[in-house]
């Protein structure tokens, strides 16, 4: 797609559409709006006096003008002012572009007003406020459509999308602010298309290979450890989840350093359970075909690092991937065998269908042994637990470190990659004891989104972490103005934020 970025005078804009924000209750024509009113031959003041039109959120009108340089309006509601945050900026672009999308229009623009004539308290961040329309409007138009041999011809794209302001003076402000944007658009596509396609094309083998891929594109060293070198350092909670498996399992291993020499590195870790069965402990048939998305956590990775990569952030972080399917098989655990770790920690397996705490815990022993990491940020569509507990809006966030998670969960707030913090209180450990080994991998129904996060704490040897549990908010069965129906790319922009924004965190703490 071309993303374009111009200031300036409307009149010399050429677009199949033009997006324009108001805000609920507000329809004073003013700067580039009253421009806009103008070209539009006064259509835009008589819809808006009409009161066909009323601003409310995610409502959009689209006004027709053959005859002009500019041939549509899509007057786009931002709600209350009151009510308006980054999030709803994002929204309001999103449901603009995606709305004329849908109409068939393939050249768009999206109209930022300068910081003179942004409105409310955002625009004393007025870059941040031209981020976030960006961003929607870019990651609404995702789509994925590889497997589909008929009508083809009936897809709708849109090609071209320029933001435009009318001040000059913000265009270099508004070319950054676009760029961050489209960097993170494009990693969050990466991303969904990972997740999107079937687990007979994304085995952990062609995660490894896209992983190689973005690396080459972007400037990441990639490592993969394969099978036999996974054997020989003694990964027991990957192995033994491929057990069962005819796909061999990959260790992916993705570097950006950014950072000073010698800086101790942030490790970013996610899960990479291309599809679950469940095992032994074998899940009920009916959805397991959305059990592609086991590896969102790997995926978010990947895109994470990519991301960082294209922004230059200056920090050392290294991107981990355990990446296998978990079938079952006359080869596969069961319930009741014993794994060592790769810190060398034993655990009895009561449910082969908590397999992704199993090659976390190698991942982070890794981070910890061979990085010697300052910091641990984990995600995995882990525990269904946190689906009952949260829902689809919020992401599970738990942590060793009280600062860092604070820090993430305010990164969430910005992004819209929402997070509510669950206790990692002590007592929870105790259910998690076994009788013959040093730990259960379950602890029974009670607390499940906890007790997995006490598990995978366990391995962190104190090392400052934040367990991100993405199983409710790594796919979508509901439209929303900027996240169409399918993989969402949570915790991409969430993740990146923190990190290019890091500061270091005590051990201790």
């Amino acid at each position: 797609m071309n993303v374009q970025v111009t200031a300036g005078k409307l009149a010399d804009l050429k677009t199949e559409a033009l997006a324009l924000g108001f805000l609920e209750g507000d329809m004073e024509l003013a700067g580039p709006k009253a421009e806009a009113d103008e070209i539009s031959g006064g259509l835009i003041a008589k819809v808006l006096a009409s009161g066909d039109f009323k601003g409310k959120a995610n409502q959009v009108l689209v006004l027709h003008t053959p005859d002009k340089a500019i041939k549509r309006f899509a007057l786009v509601g931002l709600g209350k002012a009151a009510d308006l945050s980054l999030d709803k900026m994002r929204n309001g672009g999103g449901k603009g572009t995606s709305s004329l999308r849908d109409l068939g229009v393939k050249d768009v623009a999206v109209l930022i007003p300068g910081p003179s004539h942004a409105k409310t308290d955002l625009g004393k961040d007025w870059p941040a406020l031209a981020q976030a329309v960006a961003e929607g409007a870019l990651l609404s138009l995702w789509s994925m459509h590889d497997y589909r041999t008929k009508e083809r011809d009936e897809l709708k794209a849109v090609e071209s999308v320029t933001f435009v302001t009318e001040d000059a003076g913000a265009k270099a402000q508004l070319e950054s602010a676009v760029g961050v944007a489209r960097v993170l658009a494009e990693s969050i596509t990466e991303t969904r298309n990972l997740v999107m396609h079937p687990s007979n094309v994304v085995t952990a083998t062609r995660m490894a290979e896209e992983a190689v891929r973005i690396g080459k594109e972007v400037g990441l060293e990639v490592t993969i450890l394969e099978k036999a070198d996974m054997e020989k350092l003694g990964m027991g909670g990957v192995l033994g989840v491929n057990q069962g498996s005819v796909e061999p399992p990959k260790f992916i291993i993705m570097t950006h350093n950014g950072g000073e020499k010698g800086e101790a590195p942030i490790a970013v870790i996610g899960k990479g359970i291309t599809f679950d069965t469940g095992g032994i402990s074998i899940k009920p048939g009916e959805g397991m075909e959305k059990m592609k998305y086991d590896m969102a956590g790997g995926a978010a990775t990947i895109g994470i690092m990519r991301a960082i990569a294209k922004l230059g952030v200056k920090r050392n972080v290294v991107g981990l991937v355990p990446a296998t399917d978990n079938m079952p098989s006359g080869t596969a655990i069961k319930p009741g065998d014993i794994l060592t770790s790769y810190n060398g920690q034993t655990v009895e397996v009561l449910n082969t269908d908590a397999e992704g705490r199993l090659v976390l815990m190698d991942a982070i022993a890794y981070a910890v042994k061979d990085l010697k990491a300052q910091a641990i940020i984990d995600m995995a569509t882990l525990t269904g637990a946190c689906v009952i507990a949260l829902g689809m809006e919020a992401i599970g966030v738990l942590g060793n470190n009280q600062p860092l998670v604070d820090r993430i969960l305010a990164c969430g707030e910005k992004t819209g990659d929402r997070g509510w913090q669950l206790p990692l209180w002590k007592e929870y450990n105790e259910l998690l004891k076994s009788d013959i080994a040093d730990m259960k991998n379950i602890g029974g129904r009670e607390a499940g989104t906890i007790t997995a996060a006490c598990f995978l704490n366990r391995f962190t040897d104190n090392t400052p972490w934040v367990h991100l549990d993405i199983a409710g908010t790594a796919w979508t069965e509901r439209e929303k103005p900027y996240r169409p129906k399918g993989p969402t790319g949570v915790p991409v922009r969430m993740v990146v934020e923190l990190l290019s924004n890091w500061e270091p965190v005590s051990n201790k703490a």
